[in-house]
């Protein structure tokens, strides 16, 4: 197979020079300052200029936080349910398009698979190369499966739960339930109680339903709107139910497919720019282009970019990458620049626990950055002080 665009985002070795971009657009929390200056040194940014750092002109440019995705399967013809080179190279793809900060998403698999998947996952996270692991599935409804293989869903037993929490180590993140099933309120209890997100997703619970599983310790929509039961007049179901309570994050896969912008800017308007986090809910075709891929046992077919399953059709997953999603944001959905930052960086890191260090340009924080050209093109990445997309800024 062909070396994808991603390859380039392979680490090279620390330096600690220090180094200044000046000129951009830099958009920080309490919004965009013009004509800024960035000070790096070393793998965080820091408040004071050093004498003889290095000069970044990036006047014309805007400098947003590297992105968090806290959903994705894969990309760069890799996917996170293979081995550690390939979850290395799907991360290193996604890195090349601006995500500094990843969550690898399995998928509906046997349990065994998953035990020992969640093993290797695990390792990789304590080198920091992913932020964690995300199981998606199998504790689904067969009803709203999606891409999922229905012959591998069951209950979400609190038991086998806390199966999947032990073998991660300490680095499960999240965990997506159809929280109405048999053991689902349970489950939610014991992932809230472990410090692992609940999140409610690939299901067919009414309204009533969701507001127990919030109520239970549930706190983000699994890609809000997508496979689960949609808006009714007199049964409002689980995204209503989603969208109201203050407590829950909801994901969107913000890609032209999965949403209609009317939807888009139905979640931003009821739950605001700060419950929302955009996703990829990539596969390994991210990064690659149009074939036949598999997502865990089920064959996908991608074609204009858009990836279904070869039997039945439905859409599995996304070919999308967290830099698409920003243009798209602000371009199309003509979102503020400022609320798609905080839906892309500092919505998730905080979700994860992780705003100390990453979501933000602040002094004392990992020097993740991503650099955007005035369409909001993507021309450079950093990650912990390093280049791993060189600027591109003539």
């Amino acid at each position: 197979m062909a070396t994808p665009p991603g390859a380039r985002g392979t680490a090279r070795p620390a330096t600690t020079h220090p180094q200044v971009i000046i000129g951009a657009n830099l958009v920080l929390p309490t919004g965009t300052v013009s004509d800024s200056r960035l000070t790096i040194d070393g793998t965080h940014i820091t408040a004071q200029e050093t004498p003889g750092a290095n000069v970044v002109d990036a006047r014309g440019h805007w400098i947003v936080p590297g992105f968090v995705d806290i959903h994705n399967h894969g990309g760069g013809g890799a996917a996170f349910s293979g081995p550690a080179d390939d979850v290395l190279r799907a991360v290193h793809a996604h890195r090349a398009h601006g995500t500094t900060t990843l969550v690898a998403s399995t998928v509906t698999d046997d349990m065994d698979f998953l035990v020992k998947q969640a093993g290797l996952l695990s390792e990789l996270a304590e080198q920091g190369e992913i932020a964690g692991i995300h199981f998606e599935g199998p504790f689904i409804s067969p009803c709203r499966k999606g891409a999922h293989s229905e012959a591998l869903l069951r209950d979400p037993d609190p038991a086998e739960v806390r199966k999947l929490i032990d073998a991660a180590r300490g680095r499960a993140r999240m965990v997506t339930l159809a929280t109405e099933l048999p053991g689902g309120i349970d489950s939610v209890r014991l992932l809230a109680e472990h410090g692992v997100i609940a999140a409610v997703g690939h299901t067919d619970a009414t309204y009533e339903q969701t507001v127990e599983a919030i109520e239970a310790g549930a706190t983000v929509a699994t890609h809000l709107f997508n496979a689960m039961p949609q808006i009714g007049h007199r049964a409002p179901g689980p995204i209503t139910a989603l969208l109201e309570d203050e407590r829950v994050t909801v994901e969107l896969i913000n890609d032209g497919t999965h949403l209609h912008p009317a939807s888009l800017q139905l979640a931003f308007h009821h739950a605001g720019a700060q419950r929302v986090a955009f996703i990829t809910d990539a596969m390994d075709a991210a990064g690659v282009g149009d074939g036949r891929y598999l997502l865990g046992p089920l064959e996908v077919e991608v074609s204009d970019g858009v990836a279904r399953l070869v039997e039945g059709g439905s859409i599995a997953g996304s070919t999308l990458t967290m830099d698409r999603a920003f243009k798209r944001a602000v371009t199309v959905d003509r979102l503020p620049v400022q609320d798609v930052v905080a839906a892309i960086s500092a919505n998730p890191a905080k979700l994860l626990g992780m705003y100390d260090t990453v979501g933000s340009l602040e002094p004392g924080k990992d020097a993740d950055l991503v650099v955007l050209d005035e369409h909001f093109d993507l021309k450079g990445v950093m990650r912990r002080g390093e280049w791993v997309v060189d600027p591109q800024l003539g």
